[in-house]
């Protein structure tokens, strides 16, 4: 037996000597067992006491606002066109320059336009002096007709004497007459009585005839008399040819002061497509002036985002150009009548197989507080970014 136990190999004898010796396996801490513990539901703990705080916070806060960075800046441009036709004269402005309401920017040849002005001018004083020509004759006309009236009483006495004279010479043929047959009056003088009779006859025809002419000259001279003082009614200034030929002038007077073509707004020229020596026709576009400071927003929001979106919230923006530190405040103003895709020059058809669902945006017009506008000008075109607050209350929603 102790041979045997002494030729059996034992574990130390087949282990090299200096090889390091495995460590005994330490028993767990119950201490940091517990702490982990602790540590782990401290974590849970705040993840729902997080998921709590931002549910509330959706609640009560963020889910009133909706918000995009799909806004653009944008302004009612102006057009500058001219309103006649001819050669310019001079330039005043270049693209990106600054301008003020009335600045000079275009002055078109007023050559021809002078000339029409002085034309129409001499029509004016022609129309004038003609009326007052014509007044001059009402004065006329109305002497003739006065004369007229003495024409009349003129010729009523010589009606009148003329039917003396006939009935004198009447009287004296009767008398003859009867005593013809007794021979007391000779055949000579009969004769000269009954001639005499026919001639006083015939000046009383004569008489009346005048008489009737005077009375026909007067009515023509009162009928001339009306028609002129139809035609001079009222003041020289009032009269229509004077009033047509002041029309006139003040048309070609018109077009003079239209050969200076002036800003009609503040903003900044862009666009100038106009040189000198070029002619150019009534409506020809000659540059565009933007109104830096008129400028709007356009804020395309999703459909899911309108439903409580009206005019009359405020909305917070801010501009990629100057970044966050500086926030515009405005208002909306109004909604869309339609999307984009709507309006499109080519709008989609849907009515096909291998239809997709697209998300639509309705821009919403916002307009800018004027004075943070003026401290910090946009240009048309930027991009913007949006919020606004539907816990206020607005005019009308977009249902």
């Amino acid at each position: 037996m102790a041979d045997d136990h002494a030729g059996a190999p034992t574990a130390a004898a087949d282990k090299p000597k200096g090889a390091p010796q495995a460590p005994a396996p330490t028993p767990p801490d119950p201490a940091k067992a517990e702490a982990r513990k602790r540590l782990f539901g401290m974590l849970g703990l705040g993840v729902v006491g997080a998921a709590i705080l931002y549910s509330l916070y959706w609640f009560l806060v963020a889910s009133h606002f909706v918000s995009t960075e799909d806004a653009y800046v944008g302004a009612d441009l102006a057009s500058v066109t001219p309103l006649v036709s001819g050669a310019v004269k001079a330039v005043h402005v270049a693209d990106t320059q600054a301008v003020k309401a009335g600045d000079v920017l275009v002055e078109i040849d007023p050559a021809d336009a002078s000339l029409a002005v002085a034309r129409a001018d001499a029509e004016y004083q022609r129309a004038l002096r003609t009326i007052r020509g014509d007044l001059a004759t009402q004065d006329a006309l109305g002497a003739q007709v006065n004369a007229r009236g003495a024409d009349i009483n003129r010729a009523k006495a010589q009606v009148d004497a003329a039917r003396a004279d006939v009935a004198k010479a009447k009287l004296d043929l009767d008398r003859r007459q009867a005593l013809a047959a007794s021979g007391a009056v000779s055949g000579e003088e009969l004769s000269a009585t009954t001639t005499a009779y026919a001639n006083a006859r015939s000046m009383l025809a004569g008489a009346e005839a005048s008489s009737a002419q005077a009375v026909a000259t007067q009515k023509a001279a009162q009928g001339t008399l009306a028609a002129q003082a139809v035609m001079i009614a009222g003041s020289p200034e009032t009269n229509p040819a004077v009033a047509s030929a002041r029309a006139a002038l003040n048309t070609a007077k018109l077009d003079l002061e239209r050969t200076t073509l002036r800003a009609p707004v503040d903003g900044v020229v862009t666009r100038r497509q106009v040189q000198v020596g070029q002619r150019v026709q009534m409506g020809t576009p000659l540059m565009t002036i933007v109104p830096t400071g008129q400028v709007y927003v356009d804020a395309n929001f999703k459909e899911g985002q309108l439903k409580k979106v009206g005019v009359g919230q405020p909305v917070t923006m801010q501009s990629d150009l100057y970044g966050g530190g500086v926030k515009y405040h405005g208002t909306v103003v109004g909604l869309s009548g339609g999307t984009g895709s709507a309006f499109a020059l080519i709008p989609a058809q849907n009515a096909t197989g291998n239809w997709i669902k697209v998300v639509q945006r309705l821009p919403v017009r916002v307009v800018l507080d004027q004075k943070e506008l003026n401290e910090h000008p946009l240009r048309v075109g930027l991009s913007m970014k949006a919020k606004i607050d539907t816990s206020k209350a607005s005019k009308a929603f977009a249902r």
